[in-house]
């Protein structure tokens, strides 16, 4: 293990304008490619190419190091976890004097991985809890479900069940070892000893918040038990904790996605299938202020379902408490790296985390590190027609509004509720004008806004004179400030969709299964497909949506120059094949077999 620390700052360079092409990150589309070829292991780093590896690995490290401390666990040979990142980061602080003073890190890394190595015979594969994102002190973990009897009594023979009776490509990094066959000896306390280790590492991690995203209490495989879960522990180990069953469909549901040409609106998990047994459980404390019928979850399109999950964990990593967050799913690869990339790029699209990457930086990061680096099987997946990560991307344009922003709600909260006159918008123009700035939100006002436990401290005076002033003194207010250029971007009306002059002859389409409809392109155009890249809009964007539009086309363009949209089989209307077959003669590219873009 290696304790060395890693500290830098960096500045982040202005945006290019929205007119312009998205930048390109280096190295993107390499690792695109190799993604999608090669599965990466980390007992053999040459399996892609030890020198491409390296570079990936190496470029994920710059750029946590951009606006972190961080301590590096190795994990060189896969000694921990055969398909966990070679170099696991451990992100303590971030790198402002300012937040290191909040929210320094008291966990000591050597002690942090004695719980490692201890805990990961608890979970499925070896997938140990790890911490991966850091906000306002608080690490938001991924792992995978706990382990059953079947794992816990031989890894070999359980990856061969498993993997429904096939060589299990991680079968021979997890060899049984000594450890493990003095763990078989004791039958009666197995249970208490691994799952006490787990807990005693959530523990030291400050995790109290654990959502668990699998359809199933257990995962069964040839009427056995394979797996389990915190929720069905029958010795209750887990009851301290915040045990949240948020059910979300597996990655063979995406199947269906791509078969209906990509589109996740209208599409519905099948809730009465035989292996569904776990029904949505969330504590009610954890649900009065997101004003969602809980009740209804089976009725959720793709759409819907995804974007109430993503405002559930927002919720819960932005409430007033210090505790931070699991997320599993059964093995952690394919339902979990789609949260917690969804979860890193929110944030950061807030300005709240990674204050200092671009778009393009940002979709590296999270390819490389969330996906790629943490075993997600891009290469089964794409040949089974599973494109769950091709969802993750393409569903930035369902998150850009401002009720998914972590910022507003936080400022929100601190203000009472008598001040709801005066809105946070109000407040936005106010705090920008002190800056001088008419770009994006910077580091400096998110971390002013996260130091104070109340936030409406970080107003300046004239906002909290404001606050208090009547209703003919706010107005004269804005009526001042509304002319001002800082003041445009606030002041603007909010469109409800993608609206363009009717003279370019655009047939505009709105969602009709999604009650929670965000400023996204939602509209198709005359030879269009999934992967065009979005065209700048008339209408001034939000930073927020500015941004993530930024990452989704930066997504966009790499992914259809490297990978490509499989056509599903041709639907009675031949709709999506005309509009992929147009796609593909514009841009020139051409599959190596028919039906492949």
């Amino acid at each position: 293990m290696a304790g060395a620390r890693a500290a830098a700052a960096a500045s982040a360079a202005s945006s290019a304008s929205s007119g312009n092409p998205p930048p390109q990150e280096p190295g993107l589309g390499e690792l695109l490619e190799e993604f999608s070829r090669t599965q990466y292991r980390a007992k053999d780093g040459s399996g892609m190419g030890g020198t491409k590896v390296e570079r990936i690995e190496k470029r994920c490290l710059e750029l946590f190091g951009r606006d972190y401390c961080y301590s590096v666990i190795q994990n060189v040979n896969g000694e921990i976890c055969g398909h966990y990142p070679r170099h696991i980061v451990f992100l303590e602080y971030e790198s402002s004097e300012k937040e290191k003073d909040t929210f320094e890190s008291t966990v000591q890394v050597s002690k942090l991985q004695d719980l490692i190595n201890r805990s990961k015979m608890a979970r499925c594969r070896g997938r140990f809890v790890c911490p991966v994102i850091l906000f306002k002190g608080k690490h938001i973990c991924r792992s995978a479900t706990l382990a059953g009897w079947g794992e816990l009594y031989g890894r070999t023979g359980y990856n061969y069940i498993f993997s429904g009776g096939t060589d299990d490509a991680w079968a021979d990094a997890e060899d049984i070892t000594e450890e493990d066959c003095t763990l078989r000896s004791a039958d009666t306390h197995l249970f208490d000893k691994v799952r006490g280790h787990d807990i005693k590492l959530l523990r030291y991690l400050s995790v109290k918040y654990i959502c668990d995203l699998m359809v199933e209490n257990k995962k069964v495989k040839f009427g056995m038990n394979v797996t389990s879960s915190e929720k069905v522990d029958k010795a209750q180990r887990y009851a301290d904790f915040t045990l949240l069953s948020i059910p979300y469909p597996g990655c063979e549901f995406f199947k269906e996605y791509k078969d209906r040409d990509y589109v996740a609106e209208g599409l519905i998990f099948n809730w009465k299938q035989d292996y569904v047994d776990a029904p949505l459980s969330i504590p009610d404390a954890l649900t009065r202020s997101l004003n969602i019928d809980w009740s209804q979850y089976q009725s959720w399109d793709l759409v819907q379902q995804t974007q109430n999950y993503l405002k559930l964990l927002l919720s819960i990593i932005n409430s007033d408490d210090d505790s931070g967050l699991l997320v599993h799913c059964i093995s952690g690869w394919d339902r979990t790296p789609l949260f917690i990339s969804l979860l890193r790029l929110s944030l950061w699209a807030d300005g709240l985390i990674h204050t200092s990457l671009k778009p393009a930086e940002i979709l590296y990061l999270t390819v490389a590190y969330d996906w790629f680096l943490f075993g997600h099987m891009l290469v089964d997946r794409l040949s089974k027609g599973e494109e769950i990560f091709f969802f993750c991307f393409n569903f930035l344009k369902h998150i850009t509004s401002e009720e998914f922003c972590a910022l507003k709600t936080y400022r929100r909260k601190s203000l009472p509720a008598r001040d709801a006159g005066f809105t946070l918008e109000d407040i936005y123009m106010l705090r920008r004008r002190d800056r001088g700035s008419t770009t994006s939100l910077g580091s400096d006002f998110s971390l002013v806004t996260e130091s104070s436990p109340g936030a409406a401290g970080s107003f300046t005076y004239e906002a909290v004179e404001l606050v208090q002033a009547g209703a003919q003194t706010q107005a004269a207010w804005r009526k001042s400030y509304s002319s001002s250029p800082q003041s445009v971007l606030w002041s603007r009306p909010q469109p409800s969709e993608d609206r363009l002059p009717s003279h370019q002859g655009l047939v505009e389409a709105k969602s009709s299964s999604s009650s929670s409809s965000n400023h996204s392109d939602n509209f198709f155009r005359m030879g269009s497909s999934p992967l065009e890249v979005p065209k700048p809009r008339l209408a001034t964007l939000s930073d927020r949506e500015t941004r993530l539009q930024e990452v989704r086309s930066a997504f966009l363009a790499t992914y259809s120059s490297t990978v490509g949209l499989r056509a599903a089989a041709p639907s009675p209307s031949g709709a999506i094949g005309g509009l992929l077959e147009q796609f593909a003669r514009g841009v020139g590219l051409r599959g190596t077999s028919s039906g492949t873009l």
